[in-house]
């Protein structure tokens, strides 16, 4: 568990911004040479950056968003949705080549598959100004992607005192990088979900892949969705299972878990609180359409 004072207890929360088109009311994912209608479609701001800050800043946590942003139309209607959602954007950098970044989801049942479009580079022009925000006292990384292409982030983020996340975030062309683990170092808390956990370690079962994995990292968070998840600290590990709720659309689900688990860690809960309220947000997230959609309930 970790504690920290009053004057540091805002969230730096790092990574790429997206215009979500999620796509739901599906039976099956569309096939080459045939057209597919869905029954809803949602416009949203995403990002597991956003997401995670916007979950948090709705549980009453200090939060800003330290990322890039286009000029373009759709990052414009982005923009409008990072405003509502309580997350201070005075680290958002506003650059042409930062957009269109679009990702389409295609939801069936309590899946998705994702089409994504990344543009310009991931390092904003604030993030010197944002690791010396003076309130701040974590730093989230959103995707491993990000850490990637600033590779001395965890570091500098440790110099300014800072505790570190990390959700690695699938992506194909990285997450099987045997360099992983070692790019991580410095990483206090490490949030995979189950597919990017077999993906890094070789194992298929949770049990094992989360004891790989806390070799590396002091603590870690295994999601499994609909198995509920994992944490391991010191050698223990506990389980929680998933909450029975309706399920519309699982984008960002892993996000709002992310934000409930770090905030109540950082608020000193123990690591089942930390499990459970990780698990509400992410079952709170999965009921609304947009993985920022937020529910009254959520503290």
């Amino acid at each position: 568990m970790m504690t920290h004072t009053e004057t540091r207890s805002a969230v730096l929360s790092i990574g790429r911004v997206y215009c979500d088109l999620i796509f739901t009311g599906l039976d099956h994912l569309p096939v080459l040479g045939r057209e597919l209608f869905a029954s809803g479609m949602e416009i949203a701001a995403g990002g597991g950056a956003f997401i995670a800050a916007a979950h948090m800043a709705h549980a009453g946590r200090k939060v800003a968003l330290a990322a890039r942003i286009g000029m373009d139309s759709l990052s414009a209607g982005v923009e409008a949705q990072l405003r509502e959602s309580g997350v201070d954007l005075r680290f958002v950098e506003h650059a042409g080549d930062a957009g269109p970044q679009i990702t389409v989801a295609a939801v069936v049942g309590q899946d998705r598959a994702f089409l994504t479009r990344r543009a310009g580079p991931a390092l904003p022009a604030t993030l010197d100004a944002a690791l010396d925000w003076e309130e701040a006292c974590h730093l989230h990384i959103a995707e491993y992607a990000t850490l990637h292409e600033i590779p001395d982030l965890v570091s500098r983020a440790k110099e300014k005192g800072l505790t570190v996340s990390l959700d690695p975030s699938w992506d194909a062309t990285l997450i099987y990088d045997r360099g992983l683990l070692r790019a991580c170092e410095g990483v206090d808390l490490f949030l995979p979900n189950l597919e990017e956990a077999e993906a890094i370690t070789g194992s298929a079962d949770p049990q094992v892949a989360i004891r790989k994995l806390s070799l590396a990292f002091p603590l870690v968070v295994l999601k499994g969705g609909a198995e509920g998840a994992w944490v391991m600290s010191s050698g223990r590990m506990l389980h929680a299972p998933a909450e029975t709720v309706p399920v519309i659309d699982t984008t960002g689900a892993g996000d709002a878990f992310n934000a409930g688990f770090i905030n109540a860690w950082l608020n000193g809960a123990s690591e089942e609180m930390c499990l459970r309220a990780g698990i509400r947000f992410g079952s709170l997230a999965v009921q609304a359409a947009g993985g920022a959609r937020l529910l009254t309930t959520a503290e």
